[in-house]
């Protein structure tokens, strides 16, 4: 499509459930589409971005505001998707996008460079969609700029191609957002629909203070900014979204919509690392990870190990594909810069040495032994690269390229200022440092992780997000090696399971159209984890993971309308179910008596009878949301699960007493008898044992209530279910219940 084409805009092929609009594509996202998206992937991601936009506001309202969640996994292009979104933004009318893009100059540069360069404001030749400011501050000129571009989309005669969009970078800081803000103010943004996206949302946007009741700085400058755009939507893009989940539903940041992006077949995350292909993460032994009790006085054999394998794949890669693209290393050793000079010293000392080794004649014992070293690096590859791999004899001439080819940099802030990486500079690098490389940092080619540096206090997402070895490198991946300590090793193994779950419960979400305010906030989640820090968090979470157990709800008095509707649930239940009588001892009491239903489906029963079940209890809401978590992952693990139902007494009503809040005292039949301890249960062994070994067991009781023992009758005909798990099916879990939201 040439800029000098007749503007065509065709909208996108469907709605999406929940969408209050349907944005179109023009011109600039078809030429976006053309230029930067593999043809493969530009009709997903053109529908993915019409998605988010359509649940935010319209550009024809008057004024209101959206706020939206955009999930995706570690570098797997969410900046991808939000360029399509800025430049669906334009077509449809927007007149200005602002991305909050960083926490630091850095990251701050590395998203305009490229958002400049995708969306091609450097071209000559293209004519001038956007005008764009990074950082901008109140000045007189910049206020008239932006005044100008506004007054021109009011105007009717201003022809399509006269009509830019303001498209502002910020850095997330509250000075440099609090400018920002004093700028708008100035502009005056009555009737300019704006679209605002926050790369990396997790990340200091959340307020830190909630706790305290206060605002923190950069939370409350956000907050002002927002005040100032009458009409705009807020899309928080993240690939660890446990913290705005949590945040309180009446937060300003708290999402009322999702989407899930889904990358292309090349992208290669947590399973296929930590599932599928196994052989390429190695844990680190504990004698090599550096602690206060465990100083290193040397480079541990594993590093030596990650760098070899490294400087091998450098070599094949320069074999194989010329110098073109990276092939990169990552050591991330401690938070602690101290630490960082270390490792970077034992690096360049060994890079140096070998470099010099390779330099001898090839008779030298030095060199034989090295090259018998690189050697096993090289058949270590050729175990998980498929084919093309040239033989270590072919390849062995190319290690000296390979090491002149290659850059030591130390990625830290001890300087004053991170330093840039100029990718085009040099084919291989290996980067040692810390949280600089953590969050949104991109890592050109990555192919070896060295990681030493343990979980931490065990923050999820922050864990998560060091995860810079996932991304689009499939054609690559047999290349790749991560070597990680025990603890963090096996924290990536449990957060892929939670990753899925929580990712398959949005997508549920999405595709139904309901708001997120309705969503339960639970999913799996390993004890050794925390989903976030607290400090952003109102409202705390319940954890909790049933293993052989049973799980039934304190509260039992409830009101009419409740105690009717559960009557009516397990009613037609009990009709559609063929019950037999429970075999026994003949001297058993009415109460003693029951009646099973053996090999049912776990799904329908959860389907009929569990899931419409109404608690009103807010501690029981969340341990039985728990209960359905853990019965759900296990159906998705075998969906033919069977389960087994007990009517308990249904040729009588058991009387069990509540408390004052409505808690039964003693819900369960004890052993009869219970002495002496050899006749113990000879009679009836008690409520908790009438299951049957290795699945799901229910048992429905029916009471009614009093308040003390010998009172009189205050509810009858009170269904409660209990529930069994087994061990088998036992799964961490957190559940956090908000005010407002459904029981």
């Amino acid at each position: 499509m040439t800029d000098d084409a007749p503007l065509i805009v065709q909208p996108v092929a469907g709605t999406a459930p929940g969408a209050r609009w349907q944005p179109a594509v023009g011109r600039e996202t078809q030429d976006f589409l053309d230029h930067v998206v593999p043809a493969e992937s530009r009709d997903d991601i053109a529908g993915a971005a019409a998605s988010i936009l359509g649940r935010g506001i319209t550009p024809a309202d008057a004024n209101g505001q959206e706020t939206g969640l955009v999930v995706g996994y570690v570098q797997s292009g969410k900046t991808m998707s939000f360029e399509t979104a800025a430049a669906l933004a334009r077509d449809n009318g927007f007149q200005m996008v602002i991305i909050v893009a960083g926490s630091s100059n850095p990251l701050l540069e590395q998203s305009t460079g490229r958002v400049r360069r995708d969306l091609r404001l450097d071209d000559p030749d293209r004519t001038r969609s956007w005008m764009h400011f990074q950082n901008p501050e109140h000045e007189d000129s910049t206020v008239q700029t932006m005044r100008d571009v506004f007054e021109a989309w009011r105007d009717p005669g201003t022809p399509d191609d006269y009509k830019m969009t303001v498209l502002v970078t910020v850095l997330k800081h509250y000075q440099r957002l609090g400018n920002l803000t004093a700028l708008l103010r100035a502009v005056g943004m009555e009737n300019v629909p704006v679209l605002i996206i926050d790369d990396e949302a997790d990340q200091a946007s959340l307020n830190t203070e909630v706790a305290q009741g206060d605002e923190s700085s950069t939370y409350a400058r956000l907050m002002e900014m927002r005040g100032t755009l009458p009409l705009h939507s807020y899309l928080q893009y993240t690939a660890t979204p446990q913290a705005p989940l949590l945040v309180s539903i009446v937060d300003s940041l708290s999402p009322n919509f999702v989407e899930v992006l889904t990358p292309g077949e090349a992208y290669v995350g947590g399973r296929d690392f930590f599932v599928d292909n196994q052989a390429l993460v190695r844990t680190i032994p504990s004698g090599e990870v550096p602690t206060n009790a465990n100083p290193l006085t040397e480079p541990p054999d594993t590093l030596l190990e990650a760098l070899r394998i490294f400087m091998v794949g450098v070599a094949a890669g320069l074999r194989q594909g010329g110098n073109r693209g990276n092939r990169s290393m990552l050591v991330h050793p401690s938070h602690r810069t101290a630490q960082h000079r270390e490792y970077y010293n034992w690096v360049r000392d060994i890079f140096e040495e070998w470099k010099r080794i390779l330099g001898l004649p090839d008779n030298d014992p030095d060199k034989q032994e090295l090259l018998d070293e690189l050697r096993g690096a090289y058949d270590d590859l050729a175990e998980t690269v498929q084919g093309g791999l040239p033989t270590f004899d072919e390849l062995a001439p190319t290690l000296r390229f390979a090491f002149r080819s290659t850059r030591i940099l130390e990625v830290n802030a001890s300087g004053g200022r991170t330093p840039p990486v100029d990718w085009r500079s040099v084919y291989g690098w290996i980067l040692v440092g810390g949280q600089a490389m953590d969050r949104g940092f991109t890592v050109e080619g990555l192919t070896v992780t060295y990681m030493p540096r343990g979980i931490g206090v065990g923050n999820a997402d922050t864990v998560q997000q060091r995860a810079r070895f996932f991304g689009y490198k499939r054609d690559y991946l047999g290349f790749c090696r991560v070597y990680l300590e025990q603890g963090t090793h096996r924290a990536f193994q449990r957060y892929v399971e939670h990753e899925e779950d929580m990712r398959t419960q949005l997508e549920q979400i999405r595709d139904s159209g309901r708001s997120l305010n309705d969503w339960k906030r639970a999913f799996v989640l390993d004890n050794a984890l925390r989903p976030c820090r607290h400090n952003v968090l109102e409202f705390d979470y319940i954890r909790g993971r049933f293993s052989d157990s049973w799980v039934a709800p304190r509260v039992v008095l409830a009101a009419d309308a409740v105690v009717r509707a559960n009557r009516q649930t397990v009613a037609d239940f009990i009709a559609d179910t063929v019950f037999e009588e429970v075999d026994g001892h003949p001297n058993r009491t009415d109460e003693q008596r029951h009646e099973i239903a053996s090999g049912l489906s776990l799904r329908a029963v959860m389907e009929q009878l569990l899931v419409p079940m109404r608690i009103t209890s807010s501690r029981d809401s969340q341990q039985i949301t728990g209960l359905l978590l853990q019965l759900s992952r296990a159906l998705e693990q075998n969906p033919d699960e069977l389960c087994t139902v007990y009517r308990m007494s249904p040729g009588t009503r058991r009387r069990r007493s509540v408390d004052e809040n409505g808690a039964v005292v003693n819900l369960y039949q004890g052993a009869n008898p219970q002495w002496p301890l050899e006749r113990r249960g000879e009679i009836y062994p008690g409520d908790r044992d009438m299951r049957e070994d290795g699945q799901v067991n229910i048992q429905i009781h029916t009471l009614d209530l009093r308040r003390e023992q010998t009172g009189p009758i205050i509810a009858e005909n009170i269904p409660v279910l209990v529930v069994w798990v087994p061990a088998r099916m036992e799964a961490a879990w957190v559940n956090q219940e908000q005010p407002g939201q459904n029981a």
